[in-house]
């Protein structure tokens, strides 16, 4: 496994060492379609000679609005060598959202789907000199395809530092405004190297990748390890809730990444005769509660074990090591990282048992994002920069270490722990428990000012059937025996749909909004 700091050397390494070897599987309703690292790296080559006629230089940006597919792997990695970054957001982002994003990033080149030319051009047309419009397929990297037409860039920009850009990553969303994220070379080499030994990946190994390519989740723990040991990826165009476990069967994924809403679905939709699957490893995030932990174990043949990281932390944090594998804990730091668990407002350690702010050591641009793009303020807020060098960033998040074994549990975002009459209550987890309640499909929970209790819990339910959608009282009585009185919800309303990032976050302001 190559040391280098630069990610671009981590994919020319594994190509002169694994050339022959399978490095992407992509299937879309069309079929499927396997390429080698060689035959890819020379995608890369006509990909980056592309970027270079239509504008795209060291330091300049590329803006992607794809769903899953080839071009969007080869773009990040030609930028790459190029010396380029790139912006990987939603393809379904609305064109205000595209003028905000190409706004503050002020693009050379944008890509999007073909499909979605007239928004993108919309949203776009005043800020980004060239686009470049693809059909998401296999197609856009044959012969003759859009994105393969320039004269092949077959070596990396002479000048590449560890400390370029490489990419800025937009965040969810999910109670503000969506932050840029700055990531550096070094960013993606640490988290290929990292997230490769979390779970001893080698060249036998194939991730299915079903989540979206320009979320965190798919680069960092999926895609950029399976690069650095040579391994491969198995990489479908959207994800399909009743036809998970038949792609990963066919596709023959060794590995997963999943969130717990995605997790869910797939409990709810996957049919009967799936085929038993018998996966070496799953990672997820986010609260799963007890019941739907032990059936996707079943399903998948392997206990999933939880993870947690941010895009702004790189690599994961911590990982469940509990033995077995447990549905509710994060577990504790990964390899050398150092974590502190301390009151939000005064910033003292917390003792054990008690929930408390989430900091993580780092470096900025190296195992720690470099900082959010045009927020200086935000910066200041985010980061503790020490005399050494390094700093420690406040995730924002509330976790609690086990007075035993000091695993951590997740809490739930700063905002979304209540005081109900003096006791704390996550949101986070009284909904992962109120999904498993019966006639439910979704659930988020919303704090609503009490006279009596300062605030109280109020639910939001999808129906599972929504010709018999579970009737309140009914709701109240499974919840009296399933939740703690503080964190059972006062009421009970049931909802078409929640509002959910492209990867399952509940995106809450959205609700509230609905609310009011």
């Amino acid at each position: 496994m190559t040391d280098s700091l630069l990610f671009q050397d981590h994919w020319s390494r594994t190509v002169a060492d694994h050339g022959s070897a399978p490095f992407l599987i992509f299937q879309d309703p069309s079929g499927t379609t396997e390429y080698s690292y060689a035959e890819f790296d020379d995608i890369v080559a006509r990909t980056a000679g592309t970027l270079r006629a239509g504008g795209v230089r060291p330091g300049s940006a590329v803006h992607v609005a794809l769903r899953n597919c080839p071009a969007f792997v080869a773009i990040w990695l030609a930028v790459a060598r190029l010396g380029a970054w790139f912006v990987p957001v939603d393809p379904a982002s609305s064109p205000r959202d595209i003028t905000n994003q190409t706004r503050r990033t002020t693009p050379a080149l944008g890509v999007c789907a073909l499909e979605r030319r007239p928004e993108y051009l919309e949203g776009a047309a005043d800020s980004v000199p060239v686009i470049i419009a693809l059909r998401e397929t296999a197609d856009d990297l044959a012969p003759g395809g859009a994105l393969v037409t320039g004269a092949p860039i077959t070596t990396a920009h002479a000048e590449l530092s560890p400390a370029d850009r490489l990419a800025v990553m937009f965040t969810s969303g999910t109670t503000s405004e969506p932050k840029g994220v700055v990531l550096t070379q070094h960013n993606y080499a640490t988290v290929a190297r990292t997230m490769a030994e979390a779970v001893d990946l080698t060249a036998q190994h194939r991730w299915l990748v079903t989540l979206p390519l320009f979320h965190a989740n798919a680069q960092y723990y999926c895609f950029a390890p399976a690069i650095t040991v040579g391994a491969s990826v198995a990489l479908t165009q959207t994800f399909s809730a009743s036809r998970w476990v038949q792609q990963a069967h066919d596709l023959k994924a060794t590995h997963a990444s999943l969130f717990a809403a995605p997790i869910r679905m797939i409990l709810a939709r996957t049919p009967e005769q799936a085929p038993p699957l018998r996966l070496r490893h799953v990672w997820f995030a986010q609260s799963l509660g007890r019941e739907h932990y032990e059936r996707f174990a079943e399903l998948a043949g392997r206990r999933p074990r939880q993870l947690y990281g941010m895009t702004e932390t790189v690599a994961a944090v911590t990982g469940d090591t509990s033995d077995p594998l447990r549905h509710n804990v994060i577990g504790s730091p990964l390899g050398d990282r150092r974590i502190a668990v301390v009151d939000p407002r005064t910033g003292r350690p917390r003792d054990p048992g008690e929930p408390g702010m989430l900091l993580v050591h780092g470096t900025r641009g190296a195992d720690l994002f470099a900082e959010y793009l045009d927020a200086p303020e935000v910066n200041t807020r985010s980061f503790t920069d020490l005399a050494d060098g390094t700093s420690w960033f406040r995730t924002g998040d509330l976790v609690a270490a086990d007075p035993l074994t000091g695993a951590l549990s997740f809490v739930g975002r700063a905002d979304d722990v209540i005081k109900v009459a003096g006791e704390n209550v996550s949101l986070t987890e009284v909904e992962a428990v109120i999904c498993q309640a019966p006639g439910v499909l979704e659930a988020v929970v919303l704090a609503q000012p009490d006279p009596i209790r300062d605030q109280v819990p109020v639910a939001y339910v999808v129906a599972r059937d929504p010709a018999a959608p579970p009737e309140a009282a009914r709701l109240t009585e499974w919840a009296t025996g399933n939740l703690p009185p503080a964190a059972r919800p006062r009421e009970w309303h049931v909802v078409d749909s929640i509002p959910r990032t492209s990867v399952g976050k509940i995106r809450r302001f959205q609700v509230a909004e609905r609310r009011t």
